[in-house]
């Protein structure tokens, strides 16, 4: 195997493990609300790619690296601090950001099964895996947290919702 592949496939799966730590995290602040359901079945699902990226690193013979998942677990936890607009509550600001980290975590797994799909050759090695059902789980995943990362960009920014 290619040993770019397999740095790709860590690196990959470092930033999994970043969206899936914060999707819950962001779950647990939403909690009781559609949001916090949302963001709950959102993690669930982004849980479930991580275990199913890591099965597939496990069938072509790629070790996790543990110091790059360790890493983006602390970088997780330390971005935390950043200022949010509030000295110590969650801010409409974080609800955004979080969001928007989220989208953008769930379109590069979008990406990244198109790419294991499409240029690494990965479904001549493991015909058994759907990467089309992988890709619109994404999709889906990214249409069930546009609109509220839309109305929260639209409270936190003091605008109006745009028409859908």
């Amino acid at each position: 195997m290619n040993g770019y592949l397999g740095i790709y496939l860590n690196d990959q799966l470092a930033l999994g493990v970043l969206w899936r730590e914060l999707a819950r995290r962001s779950q647990r602040s939403n909690r009781g609300t559609d949001l916090g359901e949302a963001l709950g079945s959102a993690a669930d699902g982004i849980t479930e790619d991580v275990e199913t990226f890591t099965a597939i690193m496990r069938r072509l013979g790629v070790r996790p690296n543990p110091v790059k998942t360790t890493l983006m677990l602390v970088g997780e936890r330390i971005g935390r601090l950043k200022p949010n607009g509030r000295l110590r509550s969650y801010s409409p600001l974080s609800r955004f950001t979080e969001l928007e980290i989220l989208i953008m975590g769930i379109d590069g797994k979008k990406q990244l099964w198109t790419t294991l799909r499409d240029l690494a050759d990965v479904p001549s090695r493991l015909p058994d895996v759907d990467f089309d059902r992988l890709i619109e789980r994404a999709e889906q995943q990214r249409r069930l947290l546009e609109p509220f990362r839309v109305q929260a960009g639209a409270e936190a920014f003091g605008t109006r919702r745009p028409a859908a």
